[in-house]
């Protein structure tokens, strides 16, 4: 049997997220048991109803490394390596680019799209007045 990349991205993606998250793990909120193996119920049927973007056997394995990996508190959007990563995103911008860029990572505005059709999509509507007209500029 051939090992692929496609057949350890599971492995991976539970390995990363273990790894970044275990000095985080004591500062994310708990999730209740029940919370986490709702979400895991979810994401599980989505998996046998075929709507992921994966093969079944694979979104399963995903769905339960998530929730093992969820009991460990590191899935958390508390968690300071997550919000870390969302703030990252705007370093490369300047001035009211990137302080948009940080009021869009924090909520601000509309979020549209999901990973599973190629990604999210955040948008934020600035209003800005029109300048004054000067009475010099006046006909």
């Amino acid at each position: 049997m051939r090992t692929t990349l496609r057949n350890l991205m599971p492995t991976l993606l539970a390995g990363t997220l273990l790894s970044l998250g275990m000095a985080a793990a004591n500062a994310a909120p708990d999730r209740s048991a029940a919370d986490i193996q709702a979400q895991y119920e979810r994401e599980r049927a989505v998996c046998l109803s075929g709507k992921s973007n994966q093969d079944q056997a694979t979104c399963l394995k995903e769905a339960g490394a998530a929730r093992d990996v969820a009991r460990r508190g590191l899935l958390e959007e508390g968690n300071p390596n997550y919000r870390r990563n969302q703030m990252d995103r705007c370093k490369a911008l300047t001035g009211d680019e990137a302080k948009d860029c940080r009021l869009r990572m924090k909520g601000a505005g509309t979020v549209s799209g999901s990973a599973s059709a190629g990604g999210i999509y955040r948008e934020l509507t600035t209003i800005e007045p029109a300048p004054a007209a000067s009475a010099a500029s006046a006909p």
